[in-house]
């Protein structure tokens, strides 16, 4: 069996976020998905981010239907802050003898020197950073260690220019998000009045 882990903030989730967990689910014959929103983010402040139970929300309702990925809510309901760490732990439990794919984007990987155990996170999964608009893969030689690097595989794929940033300043200046983010995630976003100010 082949677990995927898709992570984030997906504050909130969107197209490109979705994109990413079907591209390299099918090119890596991935049994399934798990879009994991973070609780706390270690790297943001909490109140810069918005409450894990609505973006686990937005999450639960940007997969429904999808056949290879799947919301959940580990790290929503693990204790704060949250570490990739023990999500791969926690995952490994779950799935024994699985092997376990971490997708992130290039940008997050970048900054995998900080993580909590890093050498323990490339040990427990297979990690694969993914492109991302504006980085390139080759700033990875120099931002991370060697020994790390090594342990890392980056995959290139089409680039979709779409943010959550943009997506949150654009709710707060009133402009449309159709077609950035699922249907369901725009109804959600106006009905909770999320990103107003």
């Amino acid at each position: 069996m082949r677990i995927g882990i898709l992570g984030g903030t997906f504050d909130p989730i969107h197209n490109a976020h979705l994109f990413v967990g079907e591209d390299v689910g099918a090119r890596m014959a991935l049994d399934c998905v798990l879009v994991m929103p973070n609780g706390s983010p270690p790297h943001k402040k909490a109140y810069e981010v918005t409450a894990p139970e609505h973006r686990l929300r937005m999450v639960e309702l940007a997969v429904a239907g999808s056949s290879l990925l799947a919301a959940d809510d580990f790290e929503v309901r693990a204790p704060r802050p949250s570490y990739t760490v023990n999500t791969l732990r926690e995952v490994r439990t779950r799935y024994p003898g699985a092997e376990i794919v971490f997708i992130t984007g290039v940008d997050a990987v970048a900054e995998i020197g900080s993580w909590r155990e890093p050498e323990e996170v490339v040990r427990l999964c297979r990690m694969v950073a993914v492109s991302r608009p504006g980085y390139a893969m080759s700033d990875l030689e120099t931002a991370v260690p060697r020994h790390l690097l090594d342990r890392i595989e980056m995959l290139q794929t089409p680039e979709i220019a779409i943010s959550s940033t943009e997506i949150r300043l654009r709710v707060a200046r009133g402009l449309p998000i159709r077609y950035l983010t699922p249907d369901a995630v725009v109804a959600y976003i106006r009905e909770n009045g999320l990103y107003r100010t």
